[in-house]
């Protein structure tokens, strides 16, 4: 057997020990919670439009009603 065939290709060590050096860390981030604040945010952008719709609706519709003249 040729033992070139077992070691890693040259280029490919930098990558190997990032992999390891990635999969040895204790905490890799917290997913359900960021998708949760995620989720949280867009429920308040949406209920924050439904109130200012309206409100920034008129202003614009005031806007170019007085450019228009």
């Amino acid at each position: 057997m040729n033992i070139r065939r077992l070691r890693p290709h040259r280029p490919a060590l930098p990558f190997l020990h990032r992999l390891r050096t990635w999969a040895a860390e204790p905490e890799r981030g917290d997913v359900p919670g960021w998708v949760l604040i995620t989720i949280m945010t867009a429920g308040l952008v949406a209920a924050l439009w439904l109130v200012a719709e309206p409100l920034l609706t008129g202003m614009f519709a005031d806007a170019i009603a007085e450019v228009g003249g």
